[in-house]
């Protein structure tokens, strides 16, 4: 073992390097891929085994530099790090504490902290999820159940309905079809021009149901939409959840976060009213792929709808520190850990910063867009998605071409029809600096490469539709 850490240190100060020389990897187009990278594998052992790896190391996009600004992670926290390479070498399954030890301390200090903060009674709990499309995915199928209990035994024999924005995550129609109810169950409901959920087209769209039939069961509401960075009224949202009795979950995956900050999470104000929420770690606070969270203040539901009695695993100590007794996998690697070195290591009011942090580079972003006339603003406040267009060049067009330069990662979304790139502050290890860097990158960009937009810009609102 001895020497593949030293491999191992050798590739990761060679990556560092080129991430300082070349924050962008030149991009594999994926028809080149096998032809340059020997991926191949034999029955022999391979003669080139490190050249193959360093290889295959440099040439993978580089995703915690300063210049990737594509997806809503990013970044590479010591700490967080340190705490994932340590549950790589301990290789402890965390469905039993016969297997997990402490490790069980560490994830059930993290849950029960959460649902403290975010006002939870004693009754509550959580788990670690494979990722925010499965924290989802719990959820519902919790919902599910509370709606009413013999589903989980005897199959779904109503048509159940569930309500999410239209910005919400692509996961809950996906969901919809993986538990039985259907994606042509659910209502997307409209929203503001900030993109939040009408919370009064909610209740027409259950109203509707009612009168048909149907079941309602489920309302998700977006803590942070994937392309605006919205948040969903949570308040008037839990009134409704109530009057109908309907199941709210809190899909918290990519700003759920702000519930470390005493400054922003009144974006999330009536959290203590819901069913359950979810937040992804390896999003806002920077730990690695994936930290996925999900806690409920239902205890009872998450062990019923999740719990399988197995005489060959649980062979010691309650259920309490069997956590495998309400995850939704069997074996599940330690993905608690990372995320406990990073809060040990610099407290609550660290993870406060990080969140502060990557507040502040979106609104020096977005001083940025509105200070200069060649940029069009299409973000919102309180959000670290920003939205803009430069000298009207088509955003997919913009984008792929920064990206196959290795210029900057950078994506693009739609709302209401409007197309644009969208830049998303989400790494905290990041400067002002940094953030007009971005700016000055793709403006010298656009003008050493003009040629290429020429047939690519977008001059009105009738041009894009």
């Amino acid at each position: 073992m001895q020497h593949e850490l030293a491999l191992f240190n050798k590739l990761a100060n060679k990556l560092f390097e080129a991430e300082k020389n070349n924050p962008v990897a030149q991009p594999l187009p994926a028809e080149e891929l096998f032809k340059q990278l020997d991926l191949s594998l034999s029955n022999n052992p391979a003669t080139d085994f490190e050249e193959t790896l360093e290889k295959l190391v440099l040439n993978t996009p580089r995703t915690s530099t300063r210049l990737f600004f594509n997806q809503l992670f990013g970044g590479r926290n010591p700490k967080a790090t340190l705490g994932d390479l340590l549950a790589v070498l301990l290789n402890n399954s965390m469905y039993t504490y016969k297997v997990a030890g402490p490790q069980v301390g560490i994830e059930k200090e993290i849950l029960k902290q959460i649902c403290t903060r975010i006002g939870y009674p004693e009754t509550s709990d959580g788990t670690f999820a494979p990722g925010g499309s499965m924290s989802n995915f719990m959820a519902m199928v919790m919902a599910r159940d509370a709606f009413k209990d013999t589903i989980k035994n005897e199959g779904i024999t109503q048509k159940l309905t569930l309500y999410t924005s239209k910005e919400s995550h692509y996961s809950i129609p996906k969901n919809a079809a993986l538990m039985g109810v259907g994606r042509e169950q659910v209502r997307y409901i409209e929203t503001d021009e900030f993109g939040k959920m009408n919370p009064h087209v909610l209740v027409q769209r259950i109203e509707k149901d009612l009168e048909n039939g149907l079941h309602p069961f489920f309302v998700n509401a977006t803590a942070g939409t994937t392309v605006l960075g919205a948040f969903d009224p949570i308040e008037p949202l839990s009134e409704i959840c109530q009057n109908y009795g309907l199941w709210l979950h809190v899909d918290g995956a990519y700003c759920g976060s702000v519930i470390f900050s005493d400054q922003y999470q009144h974006l999330v104000n009536g959290l203590a009213r819901t069913d359950s929420f979810s937040v992804n770690a390896h999003k806002m606070m920077g730990t690695p792929l994936t930290c996925s969270i999900i806690v409920t203040r239902h205890k009872q539901y998450l062990h019923n709808s999740f719990s399988n009695d197995a005489a060959y695993l649980y062979q010691t100590n309650d259920d309490d520190y069997n956590l495998g007794k309400t995850s939704l996998q069997c074996g599940r690697r330690n993905d608690a850990l990372k995320f406990w070195t990073l809060w040990k290591s610099v407290g609550t009011n660290g993870l406060a910063a990080l969140v502060h942090t990557q507040f502040e580079l979106a609104d020096a972003a977005r001083a940025y867009v509105e200070q200069h006339p060649d940029y069009t603003n299409y973000s919102i406040e309180n959000s670290i998605s920003v939205c803009f267009n430069y000298k009207n060049i088509a955003p997919q067009e913009l984008c792929t071409a920064l990206y196959e330069h290795a210029e900057l990662m950078v994506g693009y979304g739609t709302f209401r029809e409007n197309e644009f790139v969208r830049l998303v502050t989400i790494n905290a290890g990041n400067s002002i600096e940094d953030i007009i860097t971005f700016f000055t990158v793709l403006e010298r960009f656009v003008e050493e490469n003009e040629m290429i937009f020429n047939d690519t810009v977008v001059t009105s609102e009738q041009d894009r539709l």
